[in-house]
């Protein structure tokens, strides 16, 4: 154990056999165990060293944000973990604390994601609770749509937990890490209930302390899978405590719940996919609809837990490859409109939005039906010049080259974000007519290195992977127009609130879209490209 200077603390555990898996992995369980551990010790430093006055007070975990698990750690392997307070909210203790002294710039940035964090926790509930009103809106479409869905009853597991001095600390309260760690056993075999296969720890959807408990207490954890989504599945597990007198009486407190979400494997080390879900009692539907609330909020505050620093993906454009750099950008559209494993996470009148998760890639698929001919939203949509008229997202766009009579070079701003300076984007885009088999019309745009346009102060440089329309008519007066984006980081915060259930940015602006397509500006007006 290390405690640096900069207040940090610092734990390196060496994994034995007993702190792994069947496969020789270390236990997720185990490693909540260390995680928690280390974060007490850190509070209580800061503690005793910035109030000394409040030293021996007893830190508890109070509850713990999205965990995402992103590698593996086998027997034979040292781990570090480090642990820091970024911030100290009066709220969140029983005594108040000297705000947190930053020295570095790195701990400014940490320092205002803990606010963001904690206002997306505060927001949580009423959030979820606006998304389950949602959901039930378009239960026809989910449950027509399952075929060979299971009923979960056989995954519900309960295990019983005595709890014993070294289970706690000296006050007599039960480590959180514990609790977390006991949690984990049983929601792993529910989850292994639903496949013939290893799972194993993803992800973990907030842990909420609601009350404390003590040596002699004995603590009964209830797990049942909720939803399954392509390769994953969501585990519900609810923690009771009962002394001995609420033992003969048969009434507990819950002091925690929590919602792990699982990956399996085969063999091969392939993922599987799990069966899909088909609620039945009240309390199934219930159950079901929470999970897809809870992952629309994962989906949003992604972003906001992980903050990571992006890999620039973006190809230097080369004259002399114009034909290929164009196919691949139209190619790579199509792609991306025909993998596997999209989710309805919302609908409203004419607007579906999916969103496809691949290990750390989101993508989202806005499907508009729109009240006017093919061709001419292809047209509308083409012109890129035209779109800060219906996307709010969209500031400006100037056409930096004519490439060809079907690509161009576009550089486009967007709005201020958070506080944060504008961000910009130089894109290619290219567009394709339908062939004669065909009646689908392509507008691919994806980001560029431009030596004559690089990057300025006065913009974030922000890329697109991949992203554009698909236009697929009906008949000749109506057709549907579906977006795609291949979700970069620096994208990703226009698109998070509206995921994650606390803004309708989409919505509005597919809904904006629609009017512009079906009411669009006079002909004169419409470019040629």
């Amino acid at each position: 154990m290390e405690r640096p200077a900069s207040g940090e603390v610092l734990m390196s555990q060496a994994i034995q056999p007993a702190h792994a898996t069947a496969r020789g992995e270390l236990s997720a369980g185990q490693l909540l165990k260390w995680i928690d551990t280390t974060a007490c010790l850190a509070a209580r430093f800061y503690v005793f060293f910035e109030a000394e006055k409040h030293a021996g007070v007893s830190c508890v975990t109070a509850s713990v944000d999205d965990i995402q698990f992103e590698e593996t750690a086998r027997v034979g392997q040292v781990i570090t973990i480090r642990a820091k307070v970024t911030r100290a909210f009066s709220t969140s203790m029983e005594i108040h604390l000297k705000p947190v002294t930053l020295l570095t710039e790195q701990d400014h940035v940490e320092h205002n994601l803990a606010a963001e964090r904690r206002k997306v926790r505060l927001q949580h509930e009423d959030t979820f609770n606006n998304l389950m009103k949602e959901s039930s809106k378009f239960d026809d479409l989910l449950f027509d749509e399952e075929e060979g869905a299971v009923s979960t009853r056989g995954t519900s597991v309960q295990s019983i937990e005595l709890v014993l001095p070294p289970h706690a600390n000296h006050h007599g309260n039960t480590f959180g890490g514990q609790i977390m760690a006991w949690m984990e056993t049983v929601a792993t075999i529910s989850a292994s209930r639903l496949c013939w296969a290893h799972p194993f720890l993803k992800s973990i959807d907030m842990f909420k302390f609601r009350g404390p408990s003590t040596v002699g207490d004995r603590l009964v954890f209830t797990a049942i899978v909720n939803n399954t989504f392509q390769t994953c599945v969501e585990v519900g597990v609810r923690v009771e405590a009962f002394d001995c007198q609420e033992w003969a009486e048969g009434r507990g407190r819950h002091i925690n719940s929590a919602f792990l979400i699982y990956n399996a494997a085969d063999d091969k080390e392939n993922l599987i996919t799990f069966p899909r879900i088909q609620p039945i009692s009240k309390d199934d539907f219930r159950r079901y609809r929470g999970a897809i609330a809870r992952k629309r909020i994962r989906l949003g505050r992604k972003y906001v837990i992980s903050h990571k620093e992006e890999v620039p993906l973006c190809i230097h454009w080369d004259i002399s490859k114009q034909a290929s750099l164009s196919d691949s950008n139209v190619e790579a559209l199509k792609k991306l409109a025909a993998k596997r494993g999209w989710e309805v996470t919302s609908t409203v009148e004419k607007i579906k939005i999916y969103t496809l998760e691949e290990h750390d890639v989101l993508s989202v698929w806005v499907e508009k039906h729109v009240g006017s001919p093919a061709h001419l939203a292809y047209r509308l949509l083409s012109d890129f010049t035209k779109r800060p008229l219906w996307d709010p997202h969209c500031v400006s766009c100037e056409v930096i080259d004519w490439v060809s009579e079907d690509d161009q070079l576009c550089h486009i701003t967007c709005p201020v974000l958070n506080d944060d300076k504008p961000k910009d984007l130089v894109v290619l885009i290219s567009r394709r007519k339908p062939l004669k088999d065909g009646n689908t019309y392509t507008v691919a745009v994806k980001s560029v290195i431009l030596p004559s346009v690089p990057p300025s102060p006065q913009y974030i440089r922000s890329e697109i992977i991949c992203a554009g329309f698909l236009i697929h008519a009906i008949d000749s007066s109506s057709c549907i127009v579906s977006y795609f984006n291949h979700i970069s980081a620096s994208i990703l915060p226009y698109f998070a609130g509206n995921l994650g259930g606390w803004s309708k940015s989409i919505e509005e602006t597919a809904a904006s879209c629609i009017q512009f397509l079906e009411n669009p500006p006079d002909d004169g007006f419409i470019s040629t490209f």
